[in-house]
């Protein structure tokens, strides 16, 4: 999950010389010097994409047969932590001394349907992958994040979501999958076949076993023209439910709040169409090249003016336009085009909070009171919207939600990540609050009572953990932090 305005900004060279963003990023690169250069890593340092939580584990393997995954966890007694694309960004991919299992070389399509519209993966496989196979069938995916280059697995243990109007968590698309638990044990879990294993594994964050196949829903894929309207941040809710929840032709939908006021929005929906394609590639090239986006958002997030200007002018520019594309080439983001020079002070994250339709306008004011409190860098407030989750036990969606996509900046100092801390135990609780809950696979600063809070079935979820992994094999600094057993289990490494 990541913002959806910053792929419109990077293909605006000439407004950022307009605004004067090239002569600030020259400026601010000529003053680089060697020391900011980040250093190496080896195998063993497992880290994320926000370079924030780097654990060193005992071993690294990179299997490509489920045999490899069952032996490497058969013939062995301790920890063992599981990593896809590593976006998760609080250490959920990893624990010290463990046996890591680097998915990212399990990555084959294993059996295609055209007629009945679903695909059978490897998890270490990623979107754009699959996105690549499926398109010259004129198929797409049903559910997947903003994002391509996140993998299956991954994204199935975090339960993600997109824009897609009337859908919801990816459990959503999913016809059954393969687990391998700590007993080495193979399973095939589905909503009518082990579900508790289906309903526990997806949405786990790995703490069940390790997912090796998904069967996945796919769609037709179509074209999709884009619409744009703003407003203030008061009468979304009221827009969202006569104007696009129930509309059978809108695709995509997110509304970008604009800090640092948090009263504007603009909404953005992609509806299908008929009309002439304004840009013929099918998926975003992959050899696409992203120099002029990150350094527009650094810009942004470094100068007062440039929220300003992005909301008034940039913006309205961008959206001018109305663009038709194929919905797989606005399904096939890459998240280079986000990714700064260096993280080495400051890095960007993400949080993400979810809350109950109804409860939207009480969330605001709770939000923008919070963020202005603290004086929290945000670069943009993506709202989405989920259905309610069929039945996972850490289901985010416990009913019909609005989420809160918060994309921010941050220091990579103590100090500055004890202010995150602070100011995410405020948004936590204002979520709880009114029903809601936060999101699993972002920084560990929640409490275990935050947590028992917001997953109210994760009592459920310990249970069935403790059943299928007695010895608690299965870790990350996500349950290191909220897992009720884990002081009363002692394992020998």
């Amino acid at each position: 999950m990541r913002p959806t305005f910053a792929r419109p900004l990077s293909r605006l060279l000439f407004w950022c010389l307009f605004l004067g963003g090239v002569l600030v990023i020259v400026i601010r690169m000529s003053s680089v010097d060697d020391a900011q250069i980040e250093p190496l890593h080896d195998n063993l340092l497992i880290d994320n994409v926000t370079q924030l939580n780097p654990v060193r584990v005992a071993k690294v393997i990179t299997p490509t047969t489920t045999e490899e995954i069952i032996t490497a966890i058969t013939h062995t007694r301790g920890p063992v932590s599981i990593g896809g694309g590593r976006y998760s960004q609080g250490g959920q991919v990893a624990y010290p001394d463990s046996l890591h299992i680097d998915m990212r070389q399990f990555n084959q399509v294993l059996v295609f349907d055209k007629d009945k519209k679903q695909i059978t993966v490897q998890a270490g496989i990623r979107w754009r992958d699959i996105q690549d196979y499926i398109d010259p069938h004129n198929l797409s995916l049903k559910i997947m994040q903003t994002y391509a280059n996140f993998t299956v697995g991954g994204s199935l243990s975090v339960n993600v979501h997109g824009r897609y109007v009337g859908e919801g968590p990816l459990v959503k698309s999913v016809e059954r999958i393969k687990l391998i638990l700590a007993n080495g044990d193979l399973k095939v879990a589905s909503p009518s076949e082990n579900p508790e294993l289906f309903y526990a594994a997806i949405g786990g964050y790995g703490g069940i076993g390790v997912i090796t196949e998904a069967t996945l829903q796919l769609e037709d894929n179509q074209k999709v023209a884009r619409t744009d309207v703003t407003m203030p941040v008061v009468e979304y809710k009221k827009f969202f439910f006569e104007k696009i929840r129930d509309d059978p032709h809108a695709v995509f939908t997110n509304a970008d709040i604009y800090p640092p006021a948090y009263e504007q929005l603009r909404s953005v929906t992609w509806y299908n169409t008929q009309l002439p394609l304004t840009e013929q590639a099918r998926l975003i090239p992959r050899d696409a090249e992203y120099f002029w986006g990150p350094k527009v958002v650094d810009w942004i997030a470094d100068y007062d003016i440039g929220l300003w200007l992005r909301e008034y002018v940039v913006d309205p520019i961008i959206y001018a336009s109305s663009p038709v594309v194929w919905r797989n080439y606005e399904a096939s983001y890459d998240v280079r085009e986000l990714e700064p020079e260096s993280r080495l002070t400051t890095t960007y994250a993400l949080r993400e909070y979810f809350v109950p339709v109804e409860k939207f306008d009480e969330f605001l004011p709770k939000m923008r009171a919070i963020f202005q409190a603290y004086d929290v860098t945000v670069i943009n407030v993506s709202v989405r919207h989920a259905h309610r989750d069929p039945g996972t036990l850490l289901a985010w969606a416990k009913t019909e939600v609005f989420a809160f996509v918060v994309y921010y900046r941050q220091g990579t100092s103590g100090e500055a990540q004890q202010v995150v801390e602070l100011w995410t135990r405020a948004m936590n609780d204002a979520a709880i609050e009114l029903g809601g809950a936060y999101y699993l696979p972002y920084q560990v600063y929640e409490t275990p009572a935050q947590f028992m809070a917001a997953y109210p079935r994760a009592q459920e979820f310990f249970a069935l953990k403790k059943a299928v992994d007695p010895q608690y094999r299965f870790r990350n600094q996500l349950w290191a932090k909220v897992y009720v057993e884990n002081d009363n289990v002692s394992v020998k490494q």
